[in-house]
């Protein structure tokens, strides 16, 4: 087989492509306008987002990292409390919520979502209302890969417990439960658009999604040094402000965000088809949810000998995440892992484990031509039966 031109794991520059007339022409407004932090080209994104999604209001910031601290901030959550997340997610999560001065509380996923469950986070609360000196006060689901947690059931759990409920949409963005965007359950929301999400500018940027009016009052001051009058700060801020040029690009591109998420799907579709006789742990969809397939992510014990052979053929993949937080050396030994903490047999997040040695990530992006995906499935389909032939000559 002929490797061919290089078919990379994600694209962003596609789609500048993809609507370079539209964009050029959003971004030469802004230059021409003079105004290009916050404004009205923001305002108008905020305002377009939150009604995508469903949602009183929308509220620019620098990054999606930045989103999940000032979430936490503006619930006034920091010193002394605990905040529920997975330990299978980007580091940002984690990240964020001690830049907001808590402690990380990281629990296992289910091993088929990648998303943690309600029932883990009613394990947490079950067995210690406070850890390590902090008081349980929020807890954040990722949507990992597109893919929503279960979020009626969290809810639930956490409104019985008295936990805020932060949802990480960096991820998601469009995906559906029961027909309601992910975004619209918990108290807030956070959202990256780093170039490669399903919704992403050409740079840093983010938004928290609220219903709450005086959350979004607090959030509008948080993320510009505590001002509600210039230059007088009526509480401690910070700089996190979204710039026009990046809420230009975001207002074109989420007029196609939707035709994205349905081309993703169908990329998803073409490999779960071409894919599903090889043994492969493939993506599925829990019942009433719409997955957005951020990224389309396939198991395999065989994995590095898999991305090697696919990268030998010019065919790029990634492994979201290669380390979960908990074993990184930045955090580990910290007694940030529930496990360690509640003195059971069980101190490993299993799951979590178990899937950062098998997961790879198959290129996705919704410029993607069919030929390029079925040359990624033929490429795996050599690999399998080569793989297959290697076994049984060692059998015999």
């Amino acid at each position: 087989m002929s490797n061919g031109p290089a078919i990379p794991q994600a694209n962003p520059g596609a789609s500048y492509v993809a609507q370079r007339a539209a964009l050029d022409a959003a971004i030469s407004a802004v230059l021409s306008g003079g105004r290009y932090i916050l404004g009205e080209t923001v305002s108008r994104f905020e305002a377009e987002f939150a009604s995508y999604l469903g949602v009183r209001h929308g509220v620019g910031v620098g990054s999606g990292t930045d989103a999940i601290e000032l979430a936490l901030r503006a619930l006034e959550i920091g010193p002394g409390q605990a905040v529920i997340a997975p330990s299978h997610t980007a580091v940002a999560t984690v990240a964020a919520i001690e830049a907001a001065g808590a402690h990380p509380v990281l629990i296992d996923v289910d091993p088929i979502t990648c998303t943690i469950t309600a029932a883990d986070v009613e394990e947490v609360v079950r067995r210690q209302s406070s850890i390590a000196g902090c008081r349980l006060a929020a807890v954040i689901p990722v949507h990992l890969y597109g893919h929503p947690a279960d979020m009626p059931a969290i809810v639930e759990v956490a409104r019985r417990h008295g936990l805020r409920v932060i949802e990480d949409c960096a991820q998601s963005h469009g995906a559906r439960i029961g027909g309601r965007r992910t975004g619209t359950f918990g108290d807030l929301a956070a959202f990256s658009f780093y170039p490669t999400k399903n919704l992403g500018a050409f740079g840093d940027a983010g938004l928290v999604a609220t219903n709450d009016t005086g959350l979004r009052e607090r959030l509008v001051g948080l993320r510009e040094y505590g001002w509600r009058d210039r230059y007088v700060s009526a509480f401690p801020g910070t700089n996190s402000r979204l710039d026009a040029l990046q809420a230009a690009i975001l207002n074109v591109k989420l007029s196609q965000l939707d035709a994205d998420n349905e081309r993703r799907r169908a990329i998803a579709a073409r490999y779960t088809a071409g894919l599903a006789r090889f043994g492969l742990g493939l993506p599925t969809a829990a019942g009433g949810v719409e997955h957005v397939f951020h990224q389309y992510v396939i198991r395999t014990s065989a994995r590095d000998d898999l991305a090697a052979d696919l990268a030998s053929r010019s065919i790029h993949t990634g492994i979201h995440y290669p380390v979960p937080v908990h074993l990184q050396p930045a955090y580990r030994d910290r007694g940030l892992v529930f496990g360690d903490l509640k003195n059971v047999e069980r101190s490993e997040l299993k799951n979590t484990e178990g899937l950062c040695q098998e997961i790879l990530s198959l290129p996705m992006f919704p410029q993607l031509a069919d030929a390029d995906v079925d040359r990624v499935i033929a490429a795996i389909t050599q690999w399998s039966r080569t793989r297959r032939r290697r076994t049984e000559d060692a059998t015999t």
